[in-house]
């Protein structure tokens, strides 16, 4: 295989690099990135042209250096949405991105304003804060909303099997069976598994299984049959194509923040970090959810206090009741709820043969768990320090065992009243599918994290879904 350089474009056995895009995969990608381009330049005109109309007004003149606020609005428009696209925002292989995607959005927002701000202050430009300050709001939230909108969009529309690469997967049977039903569990992710190939022949036999099936990505895992070189031969013929290339470290369980690439004598290694969830993000995350829980308990005491007089006044029993967890570094606390059952619930052991609800819940009990209000209670763990507002799921002592028979990263931090674990679909969850959310969470954990969760949740309640 011979490589020239010619005119700042690599050219292989004489040819041009093939055009882009090429495949119907990449052609929806492309075209998803422009809508989302489009979409965040309208967004950010309106964010600044609203802050300048309210906080500038046309009487305000112009700024110090004689430009005019509308002019300034361009130039800031311009250069947000510029910052957006250098910083890799709407490349192919950040959008849709979810929490990283808003990460990444929210951080190039700040540089831009803090830029602005800066040079305003070096060059006495005059620029009005109030401006600088809701343009940014503004800008940044509607930013972020437009984003979610748009994943929702992908979402919708893969649910319904559209906007998905055919995927072709590659590796020994075990490994490539794993592989496809990871996909197949995650179908968000835009791939679908239409066959998976064990390599026999090395990358011929790929392509040529590529070219059969008309894939449109191939998926490569852990494999016998492909050597360091043909990985290399393999990617520039997929290339050719148009055919994405997927190759996973087999790493599990390891969360990507911790991966750092590098190139060690022309191999390509992985360098795994040390968790990053420290002290300092431990205090922040105590603040946060204190202050959360006290505000929240403040706002709905009414309907706390409603709950608790209907329960009482609906059935015999305590108001609460205490169910054992793990928390934190394995200590065992006790859970406040709202009583939902009756307090002799085995009287209706026979009728839960009958079809219907569980007999156990009383009428309140029944109501209260649909929308989970009975878990309200949970704040007063919050404010006691034994869970958090978003965390890992609240872990069961398993029978014979000291502490918990699960090793789990969700032990490093409290457990949360909602999670990753709920708003994915607690209901439908394998023990595995739970544990590595827990992990993902741990290690990946921010403040906006946070709050995605807790909208998701108010949201999914709010509507009676289960969770």
């Amino acid at each position: 295989m011979s490589f020239e350089i010619s005119a700042g474009r690599i050219v292989r056995g004489g040819r041009f690099a093939r055009p882009v895009p090429r495949t119907d995969h990449e052609r929806r990608q492309s075209d998803y990135a422009r809508r989302v381009g489009a979409t965040d330049l309208a967004t950010l005109g309106i964010a600044v042209a609203i802050a300048q109309a309210g906080c500038v007004g046309e009487s305000s003149g112009a700024l110090s250096v004689g430009l005019c606020y509308t002019a300034l609005s361009l130039v800031l428009v311009a250069a947000w949405s510029v910052g957006l696209t250098l910083a890799g925002t709407r490349t192919l292989r950040a959008i849709g991105g979810g929490t990283e995607e808003s990460r990444q959005v929210v951080a190039v927002s700040l540089k831009v304003f803090g830029a602005v701000a800066t040079a305003s202050m070096m060059l006495d430009l005059g620029i009005s804060r109030s401006y600088l300050i809701v343009a940014l709001l503004l800008g940044g939230c509607g930013l972020l909303v437009e984003r979610a909108l748009w994943r929702g969009w992908v979402a919708r529309r893969r649910a319904r099997g559209a906007y998905r690469a055919a995927l072709l997967v590659v590796g020994n049977p075990e490994a490539a069976q794993a592989m496809a039903a990871t996909f197949a569990r995650d179908p968000g992710q835009g791939y679908e598994v239409i066959g998976v190939c064990a390599g026999d022949g090395g990358p011929r036999t790929v392509l040529a299984v590529a070219r059969a099936t008309g894939a449109e990505a191939v998926a490569v895992t852990r494999t016998d049959t492909l050597e360091r070189d043909d990985f290399r031969s393999l990617a520039w013929e997929l290339d050719e194509l148009g055919i994405e290339l997927l190759v996973t470290p087999s790493l599990v369980g390891i969360a990507g923040t911790r991966l750092t690439h590098r190139i060690v004598a022309d191999m390509p290694v992985l360098r795994v970090a040390k968790p990053r969830y420290g002290r300092s993000k431990s205090i922040r995350k105590s603040v946060f959810d204190f202050c959360f829980a006290l505000i929240a308990l403040a706002a709905i005491a009414p309907m706390l206090l409603a709950i608790a007089l209907a329960i009482k006044a609906t059935s015999s029993g305590p108001v609460f009741y205490r169910s054992e967890r793990i928390g934190r570094d394995g200590r065992p606390f006790g859970m406040f709820k709202f009583r939902s059952m009756y307090v002799e619930p085995e009287v209706h052991i026979e009728a839960l043969l009958e079809p219907g609800e569980d007999p156990r819940l009383t009428q309140v009990g029944n109501l209260i768990r649909r929308y989970r209000l009975d878990e309200l209670p949970q704040f007063l763990n919050v404010l006691r320090g034994e869970m958090g507002i978003v965390g890992p799921r609240p872990q069961v002592r398993l029978p014979g065992d000291p502490v918990t028979g699960e090793v789990s990263g969700g032990l490093l931090m409290r457990p949360g009243v909602t999670g990753l674990w709920p708003v994915r679909g607690r209901s439908y969850l394998t023990p595995e599918d739970a544990m590595r959310l827990d992990l993902s969470y741990v290690e990946n954990w921010s403040a906006l994290l946070d709050l995605l969760m807790i909208v998701k949740t108010i949201g999914a309640v709010s509507r009676g879904q289960a969770l």
